[in-house]
């Protein structure tokens, strides 16, 4: 039995019962495991009546939702190659990819949607939603009526590729990874194993009401696009285990959704758990009196102890804090959450502490496309912060040159579509180079530095990565959104920040840093840009990540003005 297969059997078992959940204002749009079949059924119908074969691509530009994950579905139980698009991701993009992946089929969900790719579709076919789920001329049914009749996925074969997911293109074009049913069936076990041990693990009672519609069973909630790698693998994963996953339909109302949602556990990204953390810390700044003076009292002392610096009566201060402070925040935050699912970037070590100190844990993945998604995941029993876990079962993981992270296992991509020489480049003696710099323990948890083409050589022949030095100097400057430094080939570093900051707390903050750094990794100045860089700008990626060279070209020229006056402070001294 396949993982589709996995997932029909699981679908049939629940047919009364809802296993999808879309949030809205009012209440859940839901849809049983039955609906939920038959709603692919006529999905599948349709994609042969639109001549869909096997190893055809068809793209699917959207966002999350019931009908995103039974398209995603059928598409598959056919035979065919998923295409999931990024509906934030610039027409630029989306044109190189459509071009690379030559789909058959262009699925978009609305006219607005169809507008940016339909100058771009090539020989795809362009259907919107509201087509493809129209019952069709002959009368048959396509509302997911009980007497449709369900058939089995497919057979497929283990080396058949089920979706082709293309990389973010942090410092280039993307590139398509292509992902097999052996690599997603070597993954699924594994986030199954995860989630067993995660949900064995004790938690405080929620003091609201359990939601009956989900009583008894997992509650997930989803709000990362499944169009990247590690989304769709926990939307599977869920998919074929005793849970309701909830899909979140406005970020504007995310804190709401949490709220009506109560759920156990859900995927992130480490932004939005920073600024939860910054609402939080205002909050409690803001109330001011007794309250935060216990958060900080309770604060200072459970940092000290995970730094190793207890001081006298941390244990009562804590404990006074735990009561009366954390575990309101707690309840306000997330009742009934296990944990908190971290990847995509490394989380600041004090942000996964901050969680911790509120009695929600954060379990950190990481992993790559290239990967299906998943390398290493955190241990529910032994989290150690700062680190993303052991590697999962069945692949091995070493260090190369430069502390570059290789990877080898039934997880890794066979390469690149269309593009053997990238292949060539990072598929090497059997080995995956993922370009990721990372440090292993003598327990096998890993800590990622950085990325290697990252690293930043100074004209001295210094080596520095800068990913660590950017995290401390984002925390240290009220206000900052971006912060990114530069000096390759340049005799010094410096940094870029963006947002609303004032130059003498940039000041301030670099030169606490500079204190704790040698010589050559202290920042000798900075540049302000006062708006944040974002994915409409092309600066960052989908995922939110510096497209480096991209801002390298666009500040060129404050960046040339900016080491003139470093070389000019350096001939004054």
């Amino acid at each position: 039995m396949n993982f589709l297969e996995a997932i029909w059997k699981r679908l049939e078992e629940w047919s009364d019962r809802p296993v999808v959940r879309e949030a809205r204002p009012e209440d859940f749009d839901r849809i049983t495991g039955g609906e939920l079949l038959a709603l692919i059924q006529s999905v599948r119908e349709f994609l042969r009546r639109a001549g869909v074969h096997a190893g055809d691509r068809v793209g699917l530009l959207a966002p999350n939702g019931i009908r995103w994950a039974a398209i995603d579905l059928a598409i598959m139980a056919e035979g065919a190659i998923a295409l999931p698009l990024n509906s934030r991701q610039a027409a630029a993009e989306l044109a190189v990819i459509l071009k690379d992946a030559d789909p058959v089929l262009l699925i978009p969900a609305d006219e607005a949607l169809a507008k940016i790719v339909v100058p771009h579709a090539g020989r795809a076919r362009v259907v919107l939603y509201d087509e493809l789920f129209a019952p069709p001329a002959s009368g048959a049914r396509a509302d997911g009526a009980p007497e449709t009749k369900i058939e089995p996925p497919r057979p497929l074969a283990p080396t058949d590729p089920v979706t082709l997911i293309y990389t973010s293109g942090t410092s280039g074009v993307p590139k398509g990874v292509p992902l097999t049913v052996a690599n997603v069936e070597h993954m699924l076990p594994c986030t199954r194993g995860r989630l067993d041990e995660l949900m064995r693990t004790d938690r405080k009672k929620a003091d609201s009401e359990v939601d009956a519609e989900t009583e008894g069973t997992e509650n997930a909630f989803h709000y990362l696009p499944c169009c990247f790698a590690g989304s769709w693998i926990l939307l599977l994963t869920v998919l074929g285990r005793n849970a309701v996953l909830t899909f979140s339909t406005d970020l504007q109302r995310l804190s709401d959704e949490l709220d009506d949602t109560e759920p156990d556990y859900f995927l992130n990204v480490p932004i939005l758990l920073e600024r939860i953390r910054e609402r939080v810390e205002k909050g409690v700044a803001d109330r001011g009196g007794i309250a935060e003076r216990l958060f900080r009292a309770g604060r200072n002392a459970y940092f000290c102890g995970q730094l190793g610096r207890p001081q006298p009566l941390d244990g009562l201060r804590l404990a006074i804090a735990n009561a009366t402070v954390f575990n309101s925040i707690h309840r306000r935050l997330a009742p009934r959450v296990k944990a908190l699912i971290c990847g995509s970037a490394p989380l600041a070590v004090d942000t996964q502490l901050f969680f911790a100190m509120l009695g929600i844990p954060v379990l950190q993945v990481y992993g790559l496309t290239e990967t299906t998604a998943i390398c290493t995941m955190d241990d529910p029993g032994h989290v150690v912060a700062g680190r993303v876990g052991p590697a999962i079962p069945g692949i091995e993981m070493k260090l190369g040159d430069d502390k570059e992270i290789l990877v080898r296992g039934p997880n890794v991509f066979s390469g690149y579509w269309n593009r053997p020489e990238e292949t060539a480049k990072v598929l090497r003696d059997g080995w995956f180079h993922t370009g990721d710099q990372g440090e292993v323990d003598e327990r096998g948890n890993w800590r990622i530095i950085g990325r290697v083409k990252n690293l930043l050589i100074l004209s001295s022949g210094h080596n520095v990565p800068p990913e660590p030095l950017e995290e401390m100097l984002l925390h240290a400057i009220p206000g900052a959104q971006q912060v990114m430094l530069i000096g390759n080939d340049r005799p010094a570093l410096a940094a870029i920040v963006t947002g609303a900051v004032k130059s003498e707390d940039v000041q301030a903050a670099i030169d606490t840093i500079n204190t704790r750094l040698p010589h050559f990794e202290r920042i000798r100045g900075f540049h302000i840009q006062p708006e944040p860089f974002t994915i409409e700008s092309g600066l960052l990626t989908a995922m939110g990540k510096l497209r480096r060279d991209a801002v390298l070209d666009v500040l060129r020229e404050p960046i040339e003005r900016l080491y003139q006056t470093i070389a000019a402070r350096r001939d004054d001294s």
